[in-house]
Formats: structure tokens, C-alpha cells, sequence
């Protein structure tokens, strides 16, 4: 199992959840083989002690705890739920544009994350929404990255991974703030 960095493991709780809810996701089998939904959390305060192994004081645990993993599921299915009334409003040529800055390999994942960025405040101008603002983005960049895996397959790792790293840039405290952390 990968081990997951622990700023980034809310984001990847609830974006592999999301997509797991959502309607129309073709590629559930390969998004269970990318990562494991049980992702190791660290337990207590960034400051624990490091231990002489490389560990942090025995806080590791295997999996989500129950509670934050059940939380995750439910906030997860009703983002889904907003995520297919917002897909049918996404336009494929947004959906095109963004396919073909990540099959660019050249690109890097900062300007990756600004042509994400972009075409989710394109969006966010186009959806009629009365939900908060970052609500909404945040929504959008999860079904975002859903059509673009529908459209290609192949770009699953590239694609989570930056709407991963986009989430917890852009929306770590909301998401903190939501899950009840």
C-alpha cells in the first residue's frame, strides 16, 4: 500500500470516495487499484516523536478510524449526488481542453493545477449554484476529474494525483472544517 503524505490524506479520503459514489464513473475498477480507501493517518500532533525505526511513537493505524471513515462516505455521497446534477451542465470542450493539458507531459503539475484552476472558475461562472463558492469549486474539480478519466483511462494516476494536490491546495482548510476535523 502506498503510503499516502499526511497533508494530503483527507483529500484522497474524500475525492477516491467521491468518485467511488459517483454516477457514471467508468473506471471504479482501476481507481480501486490505484490506492486503498484505508489510508494511514497519523494519530496526535505534527511534533510526535520520531522514533529510532523512522516511526512516529507508534501513531500509525492502517486505515482511516471508523468514525472519519464513515464521515468521509457520507459527505463524500452527497457531493457525488451535487457532483451528477453539475455534470450535465460541464460543457465537453472544457472537459477537451483539460484532457489535452495532461496528456502534455511536459507540463508541470503547478501549471497543471492553474489550467484546473482555471477551468473550474470558468465553470463556476456557468453553474447556477446557491451552495458556497467553495463548495462548488471543490465539487466541480472532483467531477472535473472524473470526465477527464471517462475520456481518458490512461490519465487516471496523473489526473487524481493533481486534483489531489489542486484540493489540498485550494480547499485544505474548508475540507478540514467540513469533515469535522
Amino acid at each position: 500500500m502506498e503510503q499516502i503524505n499526511g497533508s494530503l490524506q483527507m483529500e484522497h479520503a474524500l475525492l477516491f470516495t467521491f468518485l467511488d459514489a459517483s454516477s457514471d464513473c467508468q473506471f471504479k475498477d482501476q481507481l480501486h487499484s490505484l490506492h486503498s480507501p484505508q489510508i494511514i493517518l497519523y494519530q496526535g500532533d505534527d511534533d510526535d516523536e520520531l522514533q529510532t525505526d523512522g516511526n512516529r511513537s507508534g501513531h500509525l493505524q492502517s486505515k482511516l478510524p471508523p468514525t472519519n471513515e464513515e464521515v468521509i462516505r457520507i459527505i463524500a455521497a452527497q457531493l457525488a449526488e451535487i457532483g451528477d446534477q453539475f455534470d450535465k451542465e460541464i460543457q465537453a470542450r472544457v472537459v477537451k481542453d483539460l484532457v489535452q493539458h495532461f496528456v502534455n507531459e511536459k507540463l508541470s503539475k503547478e501549471e497543471i493545477a492553474l489550467h484546473l484552476s482555471r477551468a473550474v472558475n470558468e465553470l463556476l461562472t456557468s453553474i447556477p449554484s446557491d451552495m458556497a463558492q467553495e463548495k462548488a469549486m471543490l465539487v466541480l474539480a472532483m467531477v472535473l476529474t472524473k470526465k477527464i478519466v471517462n475520456t481518458v483511462p490512461s490519465l487516471l494516476r496523473r489526473v487524481y494525483d493533481a486534483t489531489v494536490n489542486y484540493m489540498n491546495q485550494q480547499f485544505h482548510d474548508y475540507i478540514v472544517e467540513m469533515l469535522g476535523e
